[in-house]
């Protein structure tokens, strides 16, 4: 390993970031202590969103190759970053937050739920938007599946006043099971996307080999969760809604459809899916009355945080790569794990791909290990900072423990590393 001077600088800046992830309730708890309003409060209020953390530390990076070299020099490592996956999330998210959608799929969900007896509807609620949403996450996104089940879980979990354990294990469970619910296809979960084209991944090798192990992990995790909390579960009931606000005619969700899945079929392309995003906003605007107000802030800081991720992420190739490379496969399966919490997981199986010589059975569990891992931090998965973005409010002061979620998070990540393992 003899990194560059830039290649330090910028793990330095790597770890800070991780550790600032973890330091957010601090500055939370901080800013309480000011002025509402003030400089100081709004200033420790914005080091306590998580997702300005990588943002902000890439912007320093940026602001370190800029005084060591020059402004022109920042520039062209810019333009050497891949921003597409970051982009691509920001839009998607906006694209399912939309009324049309959620609508759709709010119905739909009741609509199974009510099929089951009274006093089960809720538990059946429950347990079917963490399987079958993340699952879904397999065909319409990962990202997409995140937006849809963090709304959907909301207004039964996460602003009815229930127990911290309850929040925190939902949240994790359904950070796991969206991070491997995407591994059914070769497209959808980040990263697999990575690896697919490089290894010649296609659908059939994905459900094979990965798919059918992430149903049952998901499903049990699920089961696990409702089983710990079957008490509190039972005196909820399902947030009422009024169904007529619901009904959105079928041609409105359908163009809805037609946006994303031309978004899903090129989000490798962002000069195609980025202008196409324009005509939505557009379209979204000429159909208001059947809109609401589209989510572009908690989208454009998803993708804000995404971008610091890539940023400073590409420049850990230097130790990350020589250490997939060296570790045996129990080892690498592990390792790949634990690595995804303190790295994005799409960054993990990219620099894999770098990697000369790795056998099938180091590929599998290189990519089985980051995504089972992907539900330990906010990090760890890119959809990760979506759930983050639109339930965070519901927590403590407004932001949620990374220590809590990384507890809550360990059995369902053994679990899903037990079944892509064993099984």
């Amino acid at each position: 390993m003899n990194p560059s001077p830039e290649e330090l600088v910028a793990t330095i800046c790597f770890g800070a970031a991780v550790f600032h992830t973890f330091c957010t309730k601090f500055f939370a708890q901080w800013a309480a202590r000011f002025r509402q309003g003030s400089l100081a409060e709004n200033f420790l209020h914005y080091m306590a969103e998580v997702e300005v953390v990588f943002g902000l530390w890439s912007c320093l990076f940026l602001g370190y190759l800029g005084l060591q070299h020059n402004v022109d020099y920042a520039v062209k490592f810019l333009e050497t970053v891949n921003f597409t996956e970051a982009t691509f999330v920001f839009v998607i998210m906006t694209m399912a937050a939309t009324k049309p959608i959620m609508s759709a799929c709010t119905r739909f969900f009741m609509s199974l739920s009510s099929i089951a007896p009274k006093s089960m509807q809720t538990p059946t609620y429950f347990m079917l938007t963490l399987t079958l949403a993340p699952i879904l996450g397999s065909f319409i996104t990962e990202p997409a599946a995140m937006v849809v089940a963090a709304l959907l879980l909301r207004p039964l979990i996460f602003i009815r006043g229930c127990s911290p354990a309850l929040r925190y294990g939902t949240l994790a469970v359904l950070l796991v099971n969206v991070s491997i619910g995407g591994t059914l296809t070769h497209f959808a979960a980040p990263p697999v996307l990575m690896v697919a084209s490089k290894w010649n991944w296609d659908m059939i090798f994905m459900i094979k080999n990965f798919g059918w192990k992430s149903a049952i992990a998901i499903c049990s995790s699920t089961l696990v969760l409702y089983a710990l909390n079957i008490k509190e579960l039972s005196r909820l009931s399902l947030p009422k809604r009024d169904l007529s606000g619901l009904e959105i005619p079928l041609w409105m969700f359908l163009s809805h459809v037609f946006f994303m899945a031309l978004v899903v079929k090129y989000h490798t392309s962002m000069a195609f899916f980025l202008p196409l995003f324009m005509l939505f906003i557009g379209w979204s605007d000429v159909t208001k009355e059947y809109q609401d107000s589209l989510k572009l802030r908690e989208a454009l800081l998803v993708g804000f945080f995404l971008g610091g991720l890539v940023t400073l992420g590409q420049m850990q190739r230097w130790w990350i790569g020589p250490l997939v490379g060296s570790l045996e496969p129990l080892s690498l399966f592990l390792g790949a794990t634990a690595l995804t919490a303190v790295t994005d997981n799409a960054a993990l199986t990219y620099l894999g791909t770098l990697v000369p010589g790795l056998n099938d059975v180091s590929k599998y569990v290189l990519v089985a290990g980051a995504v089972a891992g992907g539900g330990l931090t906010v990090i760890a998965n890119a959809p990760n900072p979506i759930a983050v973005g639109l339930l965070k409010d519901s927590f403590s002061e407004g932001s949620i423990d990374p220590f809590k979620l990384l507890i809550a998070a360990l059995p369902p990540t053994i679990l899903a590393c037990a079944c892509f393992w064993f099984l």
